[in-house]
């Protein structure tokens, strides 16, 4: 199933992105590969450093066999999917009651300060992206908490939260 996806002679999906789309397809029948779309927009936006490009989407909507409309819909549908350059790295903080009660905002502050950003901003080597105050993330039992690229970061404090942020350099 794996082959470069080319588009306009420009985009390419190159083998090591199919074959980790080829991992959220291989959960669904094969009657149902377009259920992959998610995971491969995730795994595609990953590989762009952060964001998707029409082109990037028109080869997800190609290798999924669907229509590429559907494609832009859950794109733009969802809130962990950007369209637009951001900093390569997402960073979404919980500032729900749980998180809130247990720091989240001094958390925020703090990766406020150490970035030098404001949340919707991109650190200006492009390496940040502060994306927004969740209202919830399901990890109150360990808040605060925070996620990077989808991938969750618990218990956090600032002392923390450099460490995190440090092995990104």
């Amino acid at each position: 199933m794996i082959e470069k996806v080319i588009l306009d002679q420009q985009t390419v999906l190159p083998s090591e992105v199919l074959a980790k789309i080829d991992k959220h397809i291989a959960k669904f029948p094969p009657e149902h590969k377009r259920s992959a779309m998610i995971g491969a927009l995730t795994v595609v936006q990953h590989f762009n450093k952060g964001y998707l490009t029409v082109a990037l989407m028109d080869a997800v909507a190609d290798y999924l066999d669907m229509p590429e409309i559907a494609v832009y819909e859950v794109a733009s549908f969802y809130s962990m999917f950007e369209t637009e350059e951001v900093g390569e790295n997402s960073i979404s903080v919980c500032t729900n009651v749980s998180c809130m009660l247990r720091g989240a905002d001094a958390i925020l502050h703090h990766i406020e300060n150490r970035l030098g950003i404001q949340v919707g901003q991109s650190t200006e080597d492009g390496k940040f992206y502060l994306k927004q105050e969740e209202e919830c993330l399901a990890a109150c039992c360990n808040a605060p908490m925070m996620q990077i690229n989808h991938e969750y970061y618990e218990n956090l404090t600032p002392e923390k939260v450099d460490e995190i942020l440090d092995q990104f350099k």
